[in-house]
């Protein structure tokens, strides 16, 4: 089957606008940024700078996974960079997140925030954190008792912007309630095998506070770039697209997520200096309306009603 655009392209590679921080249509994801090889690890930052992706998120979290060597690692790793090179600093705008203590495993409570922020300075040897974002919620911390913290941490200079992670709309709403400033960004899984955001009501709040959505996972944990675990004919139609886009079809998967209205950003989680390049120079393709129904209703396996 030969498919062709019949309409203008959804997909927004232009800028964001994160609080008072521009960003780039992609972010770098840090989850997987493990190797204790400087130059190693300065080639991969350097490869997402120069494609634009000048979000660098990470979390003090990271490190207890992918190989990594224990809490915190991730961002120690970045901040050994950072100081090595200290151009690299005025590149990006930084975010990271805290509010998880394993085993707890959530504690967003303000003594524990505040040194878990203090703690995430020290690591990545920074005076502010651009971006601090609510990892999970903390169900048995009171919001108003969060947006205190929060408030705190950002009249003492230590952070610039304040997010949400992993946040239903309501517990957005309830903390949104009780701080004296927006919530800039809210970091929901989105793709095409992970597709709650379209109806959860995460993407109709983002819309209708200006909060930029910060996806993670675009690619499904892998499956969408390799196309495995995924329905038959949702593998089919992505490859028709990238084949008629002259891409691979984990940039389709990419881009169908930069189609929505709420002008999310996808962060890229590669330690691939060329796949980084790659994507960012590929992602500006023409999906239209019709294409990115049919990756929906074929990733669901039946028409929408």
């Amino acid at each position: 089957m030969t498919i062709s655009p019949s309409g203008p392209s959804l997909v927004d590679v232009s800028s964001r606008q994160l609080g008072s921080f521009q960003v780039g249509p992609l972010a770098f994801g840090c989850w997987r940024f493990t190797s204790d090889d400087l130059n190693e690890s300065t080639a991969v930052l350097e490869a997402a700078l120069d494609a634009g992706m000048n979000l660098v998120d990470t979390a003090d979290v990271y490190g207890l996974d992918w190989g990594g060597t224990g809490f915190g690692r991730n961002e120690e790793i970045l901040g050994q960079v950072l100081a090595a090179n200290p151009g690299l600093r005025a590149r990006m705008v930084l975010a990271t997140k805290g509010g998880i203590l394993p085993p707890t495993p959530y504690n967003s409570g303000p003594d524990y925030l505040v040194s878990a922020c203090d703690a995430s300075l020290r690591r990545l040897g920074v005076e502010r954190i651009d971006l601090y974002q609510i990892h999970r919620p903390d169900f048995y911390t009171h919001p108003a008792e969060v947006a205190e913290t929060l408030t705190g941490l950002r009249e003492a200079g230590k952070i610039a912007e304040v997010g949400i992670s992993n946040f239903t709309p309501w517990q957005a709403d309830a903390l949104r309630a009780h701080l004296p400033f927006e919530l800039v960004s809210d970091q929901p899984e989105f793709s095409l095998v992970e597709l709650g955001p379209l109806r959860n009501g995460v993407f109709d709040r983002c819309m209708q506070h200006g909060t930029v959505p910060l996806v993670w996972s675009p690619l499904g944990g892998g499956r969408l770039a390799s196309g495995t675990g995924i329905p038959d004919e949702l593998a089919q139609a992505m490859e028709e697209l990238a084949n008629r886009e002259g891409v691979s079809t984990a940039t389709i998967a990419v881009a169908f997520v930069l189609a929505h209205p709420s002008r999310p950003v996808a962060i890229i989680g590669s330690q691939s200096p060329s796949r980084l390049s790659s994507m960012a120079a590929e992602v500006a393709v023409n999906l239209d309306r019709d294409d990115i129904y049919r990756l929906i209703q074929a990733a669901e396996g039946q028409p929408l009603p």
